[in-house]
């Protein structure tokens, strides 16, 4: 499977802060807020990841991610001109995604909770078709809103802002999908505002009956960051929890080193890179504790 994380857009709603820089290149607490989603499709069993953005932010995501090398990745980027529309990433990346399944992440959701990796290293392996994530939240007419079946749990319909939704269901900004995605977006007509939406992808596979949804409920937190209230909230979220159990959340050394992607000495050599920083004593701490000798 590879990855690809849209970090395109314009951010208006958190103008004038985006203004000179990409809303994802934005500090969620103590890292970029891309260093989340990048995070998760690490999490995922992915090294081989897509970063969308447009053509005045591509440079900048290159100066902070590289090739990726140092994370035991591969960072590939490329250029969405306009803001067209999720589902436009399938054609973008269509020469990444190649013959292979994809997993797609926004660029501004921040996902947490115990046991996640081991789900999306489940469904990526068990993927047939499209797999979604949904989460529980108050106000579903905001989002696309995905419905199952309560005695078979099966997924029934997805609506996209519906004004009576049908469950409290928010389908999140993480997708999987086989590879017949790429045929799917290049077919999709542009609705009424012009984009290729994503939630018609997910129609698409509902109607072969080859859509789920996972659902991440209780114990689990998704966050977006696309207000200036929900970016302090992630920040403070991010805040509290690092504080109270002594780690950090999507640390892409950390995750890189307990997925094997990176030793023990590689990953104290990127903690030692940042060693004037809170960021940088705990990348090497957790170096150490896995048996680097600190050279």
């Amino acid at each position: 499977m590879r990855g690809i994380v849209l970090a395109g857009g314009s951010g208006t709603r958190l103008h004038p802060i985006t203004q000179a820089t990409s809303k994802q290149l934005l500090p969620v607490y103590d890292k970029p807020m891309i260093y989340y989603p990048i995070s998760v499709l690490m999490l995922s069993g992915i090294r081989d990841i897509l970063i969308i953005s447009t053509p005045t932010d591509l440079p900048s995501f290159a100066r902070l991610l590289g090739d990726g090398s140092q994370f035991g990745v591969s960072f590939s980027y490329a250029e969405q001109a306009a803001p067209n529309g999720l589902a436009e990433a399938f054609i973008i990346g269509a020469d990444f995604v190649g013959s292979d399944s994809v997993a797609l992440v926004l660029g501004d959701n921040i996902f947490y909770g115990q046991g996640f990796s081991k789900i999306l290293q489940r469904e990526a392996a068990q993927l047939d078709g499209a797999t979604l994530f949904g989460y529980p939240v108050k106000d579903p007419q905001r989002y696309g809103v995905g419905e199952v079946d309560a005695a078979t749990g099966q997924l029934v319909s997805i609506e996209e802002k519906p004004a009576v939704p049908r469950s409290n269901k928010a389908i999140t900004g993480l997708y999987f999908y086989d590879n017949q995605v790429v045929e799917i977006a290049r077919g999709l007509a542009p609705s009424a505002r012009g984009e290729l939406e994503i939630t018609d992808v997910n129609v698409a596979y509902l109607r072969q009956n080859r859509a789920k949804l996972i659902d991440l409920g209780r114990g689990f937190a998704w966050l977006d960051t696309g207000t200036h209230d929900s970016l302090l909230e992630a920040g403070q979220f991010v805040q509290v929890l690092e504080h109270r159990q002594g780690v950090r959340i999507a640390c892409l050394e950390e995750v890189a080193l307990a997925m094997g992607y990176i030793t023990a000495d590689e990953c104290y050599g990127l903690g030692a890179k940042l060693a004037k920083s809170g960021y940088g004593d705990y990348v090497m701490a957790v170096a150490k504790a896995a048996g680097s000798t600190g050279d």
